[in-house]
């Protein structure tokens, strides 16, 4: 239970300008909002049920207080009784909860709307009894791994979830909500221009802490050179920074970096792997199997998955990990071979490896019946990680030098994003998420279930996973976790690049030493309300 303090006594001033590639169109209202947009929405104007610690466990946020029953399966939550929603619509009460909730799920846009509706709605016949205005029963209907539900309660991260004012979207709609959005963080949106900035104010004596500053503008830059000129010139006080600028960033007058570790992993997602049938119970009508990489027989033990696999090994061994970290991440950073791993390699078998090896690659290519390469749409999912172009450019040289003729698709994420949720998509996406929970919540993307796909489904994967999903026993979902991982190895259905620290710059006008709010999002700044004046 977190301990009531008053907030910080704050006479806010000045303003944080932050240059970002690109934040879409400001839409916050859970029915329409979207990724990237959520991390952004978090770290200003929304907040959550949890926050999650430099460990990984949860903490009081919006929730004071939360346990659970011996059958995992009863769950009662307190949230706070001094919250209040931006613009005047009053005190934040369980009813706001359970509206945002089935607003997330109705919507289908979060890469959770699935689960969301199955815990928060009662999807799986379970129900929510409100015992007082901060006081919530929920009967879940079947068991819950808590860090799976923790995971999409939490505040920042690509699967964030804010609370929002159910008044405000009975008086004046949905739509309109969204794009003037009543929240509960410590910054207020009061101006955007699509694809130009959103600009907030501070909110004056926050529940949790005052800004120190009065104003904070997110400006959309895509292109490096010019945030770096925007930062050179004082006009951007922190901006989304490629590693390799940092010695160019170290020379400006007053300027530090700031960084922490287990930031983001990079991984590569394989789409059109979609074996058995889709949610409905049909055949994916996406499948092709003229695809190299794609099987078309879903046994794992006829020819024509081994083929497929030895394509997926070809492509994980002709990449040098190492060397990207060296260069693009100038060495913040780690390989990795698992998605979803980071953090956790302490579980992880070491013989899961794809040392780098081209002449195996191209030995690997022939023996599946490609001596001479395939072609294959490459997009980076550009999410405002660090090196995430780059690295993906890197992987299709990689991958040209062992004859792969590979096409990148460089679009803004928000336009991949509905192909990827169909699984219509049939290409390779550079992925890059922030740390998981639980390495069992990144397989969660593999079942049907989920809104989200990583392009993988396998009903081999649906049994296991689904099966892991529910397991509450923690030695028992660890070695769960480790079998699905272990196939998903033999059978090379997706694989890891690197780990990467969050390293940003931070401007004279800024003090660099403050602390995030929470550990779940250092991809990119965040705290904002925490920094003071320099």
């Amino acid at each position: 239970m977190a301990t009531k303090a008053a907030p910080a006594k704050v006479k806010a001033s000045g303003t944080i300008n932050y240059g970002v590639k690109e934040t879409g169109i400001f839409e916050a209202h859970p029915r329409f909002i979207s990724s990237p947009r959520y991390q952004y929405v978090a770290t200003t104007a929304g907040e959550s049920m949890v926050t999650i610690q430099p460990d990984f466990s949860p903490a009081p946020s919006l929730a004071v207080e939360w346990s659970i029953a011996d059958d995992f399966v009863t769950w009662t939550w307190k949230i706070r009784d001094d919250v209040e929603f931006h613009k005047g619509y009053g005190n934040l009460t369980v009813e706001d909860v359970l509206y945002s909730y089935k607003e997330y799920h109705e919507g289908a846009l979060n890469a959770r709307a699935g689960i969301i509706g199955d815990y928060w709605v009662g999807n799986v016949g379970g129900t929510q009894t409100i015992v007082d205005d901060y006081t919530v029963i929920v009967d879940t209907g079947e068991p819950w791994v808590p860090a799976r539900a923790f995971e999409f309660m939490r505040h920042l991260g690509g699967l964030s979830t804010s609370i929002v004012s159910k008044k405000q979207a009975e008086e004046i709609g949905a739509e309109a909500a969204s794009v003037d959005i009543a929240m509960t963080g410590p910054w207020e949106i009061k101006d955007h221009a699509s694809g130009e900035y959103w600009k907030f104010a501070a909110v004056e004596d926050h529940w949790r802490q005052t800004p120190y500053f009065a104003e904070l503008v997110l400006w959309t830059i895509p292109e490096e050179a010019a945030r770096v000129a925007g930062f050179q010139t004082g006009n951007l006080d922190t901006f989304q920074m490629a590693f390799d600028t940092i010695p160019t960033v170290e020379k400006v007058e007053g300027a530090v970096i700031v960084g922490w570790p287990n930031a983001g992993q990079a991984g590569l997602n394989i789409y059109g792997q979609t074996y058995g049938t889709d949610k409905e119970g049909n055949p994916y009508d996406k499948l092709d199997c003229n695809n190299a990489w794609v099987s078309c027989d879903d046994d794992p033990d006829s020819d024509e998955w081994a083929n497929a696999v030895k394509v997926k090994r070809a492509m994980a061994v002709a990449i040098d990990r190492q060397e990207i970290v060296d260069t693009i991440l100038s060495g913040y950073g780690a390989p990795q071979v698992m998605r979803d791993w980071m953090g956790h390699e302490g579980l992880a078998l070491p013989r899961w490896k794809f040392d780098y090896d081209p002449d195996e690659a191209k030995a690997l290519l022939a023996e599946a019946g490609y001596p001479d390469g395939f072609e294959i749409t490459l997009t980076p999912a550009i999410r405002g990680a660090p090196g995430e172009t780059e690295a993906c450019e890197a992987v299709a040289q990689y991958w040209e030098e062992v004859g792969i003729s590979v096409k990148i698709q460089n679009v803004p994420y928000a336009t991949i994003r509905p192909s990827l949720i169909t699984r219509q998509y049939q290409g390779v996406t550079c992925h890059t998420v922030g740390a998981r929970l639980n390495p069992i919540i990144g397989a969660s993307n593999y079942v049907k279930k989920s809104t989200f796909s990583y392009g993988t489904e396998h009903p081999w994967m649906e049994e296991h996973i689904s099966a892991a999903l529910l397991q509450v026993d923690p030695a028992k979902l660890a070695a769960q976790t480790v079998e699905v991982y272990d196939w998903m190895y033999d059978n090379v259905m997706a694989f890891a690049l690197y780990n990467h620290d969050g390293v940003w710059p931070i401007g004279a006008a800024l003090d660099p030493d403050w602390t995030p709010f929470g550990f779940s999002e250092v991809r990119t700044p965040t705290g904002f309300e925490y920094i003071k004046h320099r």
